[in-house]
């Protein structure tokens, strides 16, 4: 059996970072995906956005809701998928800070490596997908400000992590991290 890989797709909002994900699940897992959603229904727009999220999703994957706690669902799975899609890193990062953790990034950080190392033990593909918000000017308020550092450092760890790291630019991947180069 071939090693797990972690690959790690990061751009900006709307630049096809899901689409892609999407096709690589397919290919690299077929129907033995599970799809990890973090994204919360709070407002009829989002609803929308999650309905249509899920009708573009091969029918026979199984979704799990996660928006907080990224192995709970997973440990109650009655058979072992081939991958796993965390889509996305962005909302599970705000959903954590809205929840007003202590220990904000230690709990981030102990939940990421933990779900890599597991899906690494049980020789299973992961996808985590983020969105890069350190481009742009500095927000002007303080928890805006909180927001992009800790989903940078974020990011910057499941990075590390990652064997394959692409960035979606205007529905394009380029591959910024390839395995043969990891250090």
């Amino acid at each position: 059996m071939a090693h797990a890989e972690i690959i790690f797709i990061l751009g900006g909002a709307r630049s096809g970072k899901s689409v892609f994900a999407e096709r690589l699940a397919q290919q690299r897992g077929g129907a033995e995906v599970v799809f990890m959603a973090t994204a919360e229904a709070l407002d009829d727009e989002m609803r929308e956005r999650i309905a249509a999220h899920r009708a573009a999703r091969p029918s026979e994957w199984t979704t799990l809701e996660a928006p907080r706690d990224l192995l709970e669902g997973i440990r109650h799975l009655q058979t072992m998928p081939r991958l796993i899609v965390v889509d996305c890193l962005t909302l599970w990062v705000t959903n954590e800070m809205l929840a007003n953790e202590v220990n904000l990034e230690k709990r981030l950080f102990y939940q990421l490596d933990l779900l890599c190392e597991w899906v690494r033990l049980q020789e299973i593909d992961l996808i985590l997908i983020s969105n890069e918000v350190g481009l742009g000017i500095v927000p002007e308020n303080a928890l805006a400000r909180k927001f992009r550092d800790v989903l940078g450092r974020v990011n910057a760890r499941a990075a590390e992590h990652a064997h394959r790291v692409f960035w979606m630019m205007a529905g394009l991947p380029i591959e910024i991290k390839a395995r043969a180069y990891q250090f």
